[in-house]
């Protein structure tokens, strides 16, 4: 594989707080179009890698470098997280952040704000600045395709505290959606769903990927999801990358067995 072909690279990144190392020396490649999973037990440091790639955090060493959907790479490390959007990495959280008190609509088309033109003052004078105008329009309208692609246009003038949890686990992704990202870091995606509705996260991933031409990391407990969804794996412990490989391997690896697998940390059967 070549550097043309990687969306991602992370190159011995480090992240320590005092004398905590939540990530440890980490080296990624992360294949263009693929799809792919970061696990380990809780405290592995996987929240702390997203968290870096996406600029909440900035590495104590190493580096991030992304390939965008124009095929230029560029370096990241350390941009601040409204830039990193811009360059069209988008993400979800393991625990839900939506704007509660605003519409389902809503939430989507703040999304888009990333990239926006004009400014929001604009729309106040839309006689005077009708390129903004047309803009918050195709801004809506988008919004509104993504909520029906994603199965909420029911739900488009509902606020977000009013969905039920599955939908607003599929909000956020919408939201993210919005940002127009090549690559979607998704944070648990599964967390709090039922064994049915995991299944059908399942061929759910599959269709981002391949709709909206993506490639995607998740982390993931749920070892169906990441067993039968992601093309290759990797697996984090006390801030340390202690293997990578496609499915069988990272099942039978006796290093992730006795750090995760056989902990009963893992839910579904691996």
């Amino acid at each position: 594989m070549t550097r043309n072909d990687l969306a991602l690279e992370l190159r011995s990144v480090t992240l320590q707080f005092g004398g905590l190392i939540a990530v440890n020396e980490v080296n990624m490649a992360v294949p263009k179009g693929s799809i792919v999973g970061l696990i380990g037990p809780n405290g592995a440091g996987k929240t702390s890698a997203f968290n870096i790639i996406t600029g909440f955090y900035k590495p104590t060493s190493g580096s991030v470098e992304f390939c965008g959907s124009d095929g230029a790479a560029r370096p990241i490390t350390g941009m601040p997280p409204h830039e990193v959007c811009r360059a069209g990495i988008a993400r979800t959280f393991q625990n839900i952040r939506l704007f509660s008190n605003e519409t389902a609509i809503e939430n989507v088309m703040i999304g888009a704000y990333v990239r926006q033109k004009g400014r929001w003052w604009m729309n106040m004078f839309p006689f005077v600045f009708r390129g903004a105008a047309r803009e918050e329009i195709e801004i809506r309208d988008n919004a509104m395709r993504l909520l029906e692609r994603l199965g909420l246009d029911n739900y488009a003038d509902s606020m977000a505290s009013s969905l039920p949890y599955g939908a607003q686990r599929r909000l956020e992704i919408a939201r993210a959606l919005a940002t127009n990202p090549s690559f979607l870091l998704l944070d648990e995606p599964a967390a709090g769903m039922n064994p049915q509705e995991s299944a059908e996260l399942l061929s759910f991933i599959r269709a981002l990927r391949d709709d909206f031409s993506l490639t995607i990391l998740l982390i993931e407990h749920d070892m169906k999801v990441v067993m039968n969804v992601c093309e290759y794996i990797w697996v984090l412990d006390r801030g340390k990358l202690i293997a990578e490989g496609v499915a069988d391997a990272i099942k039978s690896n006796k290093n992730v067995i006795e750090a995760y697998l056989g902990t009963g940390e893992a839910r579904g059967d691996a």
